[in-house]
Formats: structure tokens, sequence, C-alpha cells
């Protein structure tokens, strides 16, 4: 039996709204709260929620790097990797790590607008 369950996953940010955004426009959902929250949440189908949280003084991650880590990433599955791709670099994702195996590879990595790492994965 679990000890707990998730409640939501958070990410630091220094605009919540616009990082809810974001994943609204990549993922879908509700958000609730404003743009000048200093916490929005975003609620998604059948997951409970993502949640954005204002840091002043946010640092985002370093991906690859050991010495200021990812701290945590999403892996997202798409139907179409490569037409997947060009929404999400419109949406204001950037290209971290990109499939240089001529499309043998199942994923690619992106960070968010503030730098949070995710990657699109191919179906299973």
């Amino acid at each position: 039996m679990a000890i707990a369950t998730i409640r939501t996953i958070v990410f630091d940010c220094p605009h919540p709204y616009a990082l809810a955004d974001f994943y609204a426009q990549l993922l879908g959902g509700e958000i609730k709260g404003g743009a000048d929250s200093e916490w929005v949440d975003l609620y998604i189908g059948d997951v409970k929620r993502l949640s954005f949280q204002r840091v002043p003084d946010y640092a985002p991650p370093d991906w690859p790097s050991t010495s200021h880590s990812q701290q945590l990433h999403l892996d997202l599955a798409v139907d179409d990797m490569e037409a997947r791709e060009g929404e999400v670099l419109a949406l204001g994702a950037r290209a971290l790590d990109l499939d240089d195996e001529g499309g043998r590879r199942d994923f690619r990595v992106y960070a968010d607008p503030v730098g949070h790492p995710f990657c699109l994965i191919r179906p299973e």
C-alpha cells in the first residue's frame, strides 16, 4: 500500500502564469490563477495538476551539467516527433539535445522557456 499519492508537480519559475500557459499550449488543460499570481495551477485530464510558483531569484537547470543538474524533467509521448518538434519550438522551447543518430533514438531533449528540461518521446 502506498504511503502517499501525488497531489501536484511544482515548477519553480520567475513568472508562474507564463510558464503555465506554455505547458497549457503544449499539453492542454485549464489554468487556475491570474497573470500576477505567486502560484498558478494547470489541470490536465487524468493528471491531477502541474503547479507553478514564483521564485524571485530563480536559476534554471544547466542540462546536461552535473554541477547544476536538471532537477526534474517530464517525458512527453508524441505521435510524430518531427512535426511536434516544430510546434514546441514555436511555443518558446529550445532544443538541448536533438536526435543526431538519423532518427534512431526514441527521444529528444528540450528546455521550457525558463530552462526546465523535458523530452519528447516516441510512443512505445
